[in-house]
């Protein structure tokens, strides 16, 4: 069935089974940039919305009247007004079955490269001939989780072969025979690699900063697949320069994309990646897929099953 006003918002690079899924159920996928000025030009009347990670803000809501549903293609909303939003009775949702075990994979990866220096190996022997420094082995190493959701779940499930203490630190602590739950001090101070897995809240965001990297080792390594506002950058910057801690492993800065003058570039103690956590065929088909299925449960009268607001 066709439905009179059925124009979706979707962005530019989504995998066409989004696209699909929607035409199949009678609305009209309107492709565009992912910005608001874009989404404003071509489907101010649109009645619903996939977002990537970009802001969506209480203005562009108000200038657009008909929308009932802003879904989220991923699982951080904070880039979205999700509070504003359900005052104008629109539902803001997310996608948390579609990517964790892909991030919890990437997270391995990067585990993997920070231990046993793989990047940087990999450059020398293109660049000719040059250092090569040593790992460290992770088998009785420490591994600190903090937020243990999903992707923390599997995390700790995917590492349970390697022979590591995992620390789990989570507001709710849940049975789990794959880690120890400690306290905030304790994971901060006896992890040998602290991987960030919570999402940005008022209490989480710039949670890791200065007094944090003070409490670490100075041989610790931080790995941020999470938000990049879960951690206060310039800090960071500062331990990594001052030997503080001893590496990081970034998937996500603060801004998004990083600033091309950022220090971050310069630094040999840094592994950086472009949010690419999710990047997978799967994962980013699932997300697609369960992004308009949200919208289509909604435009056709239904709640959704994965809201972050209520209305």
């Amino acid at each position: 069935m066709i439905h009179m006003n059925n124009r979706v918002v979707v962005p530019k690079g989504m995998i066409e089974a989004g696209n699909q899924y929607l035409r199949d159920h009678g609305y009209e996928p309107v492709i565009v940039d992912n910005n608001e000025n874009a989404i404003l030009k071509e489907a101010k009347d649109a009645v619903g919305a996939i977002l990537f990670v970009e802001p969506f803000t209480a203005s562009t809501i108000d200038q657009m009247p008909n929308l009932k549903i802003i879904a989220r293609h991923g699982v951080g909303y904070d880039a979205v007004d999700y509070e504003y939003a359900a005052k104008k009775g629109i539902w803001v949702t997310i996608t948390p079955n579609a990517n964790a075990s892909t991030v919890a994979e990437t997270t391995l990866a990067e585990i993997f490269d920070v231990s046993k220096n793989i990047v940087t190996h990999t450059e020398t022997m293109k660049n000719g001939d040059g250092p090569r420094p040593l790992g460290f082995d992770l088998e009785g190493k420490t591994l600190g989780i903090m937020g243990y959701g999903r992707i923390g779940q599997m995390v700790a499930k995917k590492v349970s072969g390697l022979g590591m203490n995992v620390l789990l630190y989570s507001r709710t602590q849940k049975d789990t025979p794959y880690g120890n739950f400690a306290d905030r001090d304790t994971i901060l101070s006896e992890s040998d690699i602290l991987t960030l897995h919570m999402p940005v809240t008022p209490e989480t965001k710039y949670g890791i900063g200065a007094a944090e990297f003070k409490q670490m080792k100075s041989t610790a390594t931080l790995i941020n697949l999470g938000r990049g506002a879960l951690v206060d950058q310039d800090a960071l910057i500062e331990a990594l320069k001052t030997g503080e801690i001893g590496q990081a492993a970034l998937d996500v800065t603060d801004p998004e994309p990083l600033p091309r003058n950022s220090e971050l570039y310069k630094l040999d103690n840094v592994l950086l990646t472009p949010h690419i956590a999710s990047s997978t065929v799967e994962s980013m088909t699932r997300m697609a897929v369960d992004a308009a299925s949200e919208v289509v449960r909604v435009l056709d009268g239904g709640d959704p099953k994965w809201p972050v607001n209520k209305i």
